[in-house]
């Protein structure tokens, strides 16, 4: 069976990912998640990392003792290793338009990263008003993730077509942090925002990061407890 290792389900975005890949599609896993406490390398996530994956992050897919060990990578190999579940949308260039969007997530929007990290049981709604006040890179990163929902094919569609692929799954994360700070966004975009809530593997993390109830002081900048 593959195993998926990630860290905690209320910070790790690049967790939540793969898993999604693997949970809406139904591709059995066992999952291991290893929490965080700091990523200094005396700490004891580090620790239990770093004996599966040399990079000492998360997430990491093992299948029967190979490792593939960035998120894009792992949902490549999952396309790959089942072709049946069509984890990327039909068609040459939706394809190539949703790979060029995951693209662009795994090497932009660093104001967003930086300033926004993700933290789903928190009501982070008056941090968010000040950052979006005071930061106008911020407001060029939104801009720009509005502008590549707003060409999806429909209101109702998913980004790249009608199904769930792994684009969307890597865009769930960033509904988070709108949801999480509030961040004002156009209705077409909250159109698109209610429908990933609505999937039901996005549902279940959530679920499961409000019930991890572990406050990790690295990831919180703006709550004390």
């Amino acid at each position: 069976m593959l195993e998926l290792f990630i860290g905690d389900k209320n910070y790790s975005t690049w967790s939540m990912r793969p898993w999604l890949v693997l949970q809406h599609f139904a591709i059995p896993f066992k999952e291991h998640l290893i929490p965080f406490d700091h990523f200094e390398l005396d700490s004891q996530f580090k620790h239990s990392i770093l004996k599966i994956n040399p990079t000492g992050k998360v997430p990491v897919l093992v299948d029967d003792g190979f490792l593939i060990w960035d998120t894009l990578a792992i949902c490549e190999y999952l396309a790959e290793k089942f072709p049946d579940k069509d984890l990327w949308p039909e068609g040459v260039q939706q394809r190539a338009r949703a790979r060029s969007m995951c693209a662009e997530m795994h090497s932009s929007f660093m104001a967003l990263r930086s300033l926004c990290g993700m933290n789903i049981d928190a009501d982070l709604t008056n941090i968010g008003a000040k950052l979006w006040q005071d930061n106008l890179k911020l407001q060029q990163d939104v801009q720009r993730i509005e502008q590549l929902w707003s060409e999806r094919p429909s209101t109702d569609s998913f980004l790249c077509g009608d199904q769930f692929s792994i684009v969307d799954a890597f865009y769930a994360p960033v509904v988070m942090r709108f949801v999480g700070y509030g961040i004002p966004i156009s209705s077409f975009s909250q159109q698109y925002v209610q429908k990933i809530l609505a999937v039901p593997a996005v549902q279940q993390w959530i679920q499961e990061a409000k019930a991890e109830f572990r406050f990790v002081e690295c990831e919180e900048p703006y709550r004390t407890e």
